[in-house]
């Protein structure tokens, strides 16, 4: 094999693998509460526990103009629905929130009475390297004597909501790109010796 031909599909060897390990992320979207986004009719400790949270992944809060997400700032003010003291507050009906750090953090509806009513979650974020395998943390029951998961009294009871997250991860894994790269190099020694 000619010098160049051998060049050229190193090259090309080389720029697929790079292609690949670009695509590599992991986030994911989480679209908080599933279908039924934001409101109070969404079971939201159900829908947390089947969501595993990673650095790096993004929660949406999709909601009505009667709504708004506060973010808490402890355990504490989650369970007593203290929205007074939120350490963030977002309007705007499509508000978007980046996991940056491994730890839990507090979310609930700022209008009055939609926090003690269950409009609240809890999110626990692990590490970016952790196995997607097991759902997060679901939010612990509240202590002071209102229940998380109680669905507004508007004469329905509220359905399962879904699981929904957008991933943005690529099609093989990192261990996956090593091995592909050692087939590279290992292709083009051989070829070498060959030709």
């Amino acid at each position: 094999m000619e010098k160049g031909a051998y060049n050229m599909l190193l090259f090309v060897g080389c720029v697929v693998m790079l292609l690949m390990l670009s695509t590599q992320g992991s986030a994911e979207q989480h679209i908080v509460g599933g279908k039924q986004g934001w409101d109070q009719s969404t079971d939201f400790d159900t829908w947390a526990s089947g969501q595993t949270f990673k650095v790096g992944d993004t929660l949406v809060f999709n909601y009505s103009p009667m709504h708004s997400v506060a973010e808490l700032g402890s355990e504490d003010e989650y369970k007593k629905c203290d929205v007074g003291s939120a350490a963030n507050s977002m309007s705007d009906g499509n508000s978007v929130v980046k996991l940056t750090k491994v730890g839990t953090r507090y979310f609930a509806c700022g209008t009055a009475g939609h926090c003690d009513q269950g409009m609240k979650v809890k999110i626990t974020t692990v590490s970016a390297s952790s196995s997607g395998s097991s759902p997060s943390t679901p939010p612990s029951s509240s202590s002071s004597g209102s229940s998380p998961s109680t669905p507004p009294s508007s004469g329905s009871s509220p359905s399962t909501p879904t699981s929904t997250s957008t991933s943005t991860s690529g099609v093989i894994g990192v261990s996956g790109s090593f091995v592909f790269l050692a087939s590279i190099l290992g292709m083009s020694a051989l070829m070498h010796i060959l030709f």
